[in-house]
């Protein structure tokens, strides 16, 4: 499951999300979740992940920090850190948001008070029943990442609750922001 391209590490200010599209394609996706996750999202992404940037205390530079609702890479289900290797990525887009030092700040300090929070099962249900998400007890991975940006400060709430925020709709919205990049890795 080794992933021969580790996702690039920017200098800092900035702020990295990875998405990716899990397995080895779309016909062989790492779990069925993955699989419809990319579909009901009408895109080809099923996971977000941020990027650990160099000068974070509490997580090696390079590895990845989001929620996943199985055990991979080593971790238990929920909000954790783990390697850029821990799982086989078929499609990635690395999104690069330029921020000033007190946004990255605020994204990570944000981040670092959700490591180790569960996996929020119901809010896949949210996406059909709703849900507040803004009870921040537990996350799924659009949910986290999006709640980071928005911790940022650089952009107005988001229009939809971040719970009906797929991998998807977050990296189109991520991409919107002035001065993003969005590279295709794989």
């Amino acid at each position: 499951m080794t992933d021969d391209n580790p996702p690039p590490v920017a200098a800092q200010p900035v702020v990295q999300l990875q998405f990716v599209l899990e397995g080895s394609s779309w016909w062989r996706p790492r779990t069925w979740g993955s699989a419809a996750i990319a579909w009901f999202s009408a895109g080809h992404l099923s996971h977000v992940d941020s990027i650990v940037p160099p000068g974070i205390d509490w997580a090696p530079a390079g590895h990845l920090f989001g929620a996943r609702s199985d055990a991979v890479g080593g971790q238990p289900p929920g909000v954790r850190v783990r390697p850029p290797d821990y799982a086989l990525f078929k499609h990635r887009v690395v999104a690069t948001i330029p921020a000033s030092d007190e946004e990255v700040a605020a994204f990570w300090q944000f981040q670092r008070a959700q490591l180790g929070k569960p996996y929020d099962s119901r809010a896949i249900w949210g996406f059909v029943f709703g849900r507040n998400w803004r009870e921040i007890d537990s996350w799924i991975c659009s949910e986290d990442a999006s709640a980071a940006v928005e911790a940022m400060r650089r952009t107005v709430k988001f229009y939809v609750a971040c719970n009906k925020i797929t991998p998807v709709a977050c990296a189109l919205a991520v991409s919107a922001m002035p001065g993003t990049t969005m590279e295709v890795i794989a």
